[in-house]
């Protein structure tokens, strides 16, 4: 992925951001925890693109981060904007594999890129449960459309 547009393949959902100064740490960069607080608002809004929050509110079935990831590829510095992407990669019985990507709009190049194993999780009894078929037609038409476009 070197291009705006390879991002914007990768990506059916993508949330602007600005890099905050607060973000920085004491070596002039964005400090690593904050990138996964960009895929976490990237994975929030590919959940909500798909119905994940409004099966949570209804049902109390919702995801939750099993494991996740990031590989640093550039420092971000303030003042700049990125766009950070979230799609699904890979889905298993219990929920599924996202990638995640962080693309500086000052740099016109990707920084960060990262997955995270999602996991359904029944919030009544705290048992994992498979995802709903809904939820996975509407990860599949949401890639499918993407890809399309």
């Amino acid at each position: 992925m070197r291009t705006q547009q390879d991002f914007d393949q990768a990506f059916p959902v993508q949330v602007k951001l600005p890099v905050q100064w607060g973000d920085m740490d004491a070596f002039g960069h964005v400090n690593n925890t904050v990138y996964f607080k960009y895929f976490e608002t990237a994975r929030l809004a590919y959940f909500d693109a798909v119905g994940v929050m409004a099966d949570m509110q209804q049902a109390q079935l919702g995801p939750i981060l099993a494991e996740t990831q990031a590989q640093f590829k550039r420092p971000l510095v303030f003042p700049d904007e990125v766009l950070t992407g979230a799609n699904v990669l890979e889905h298993h019985a219990y929920g599924f594999l996202m990638q995640y990507g962080v693309y500086s709009l000052q740099q016109q190049a990707v920084t960060t890129v990262g997955t995270g194993r999602i996991v359904m999780v029944d919030y009544n009894s705290g048992q994992k449960v498979q995802p709903k078929a809904s939820l996975i037609d509407a990860i599949n038409q949401l890639q499918a459309t993407h890809a399309g476009a």
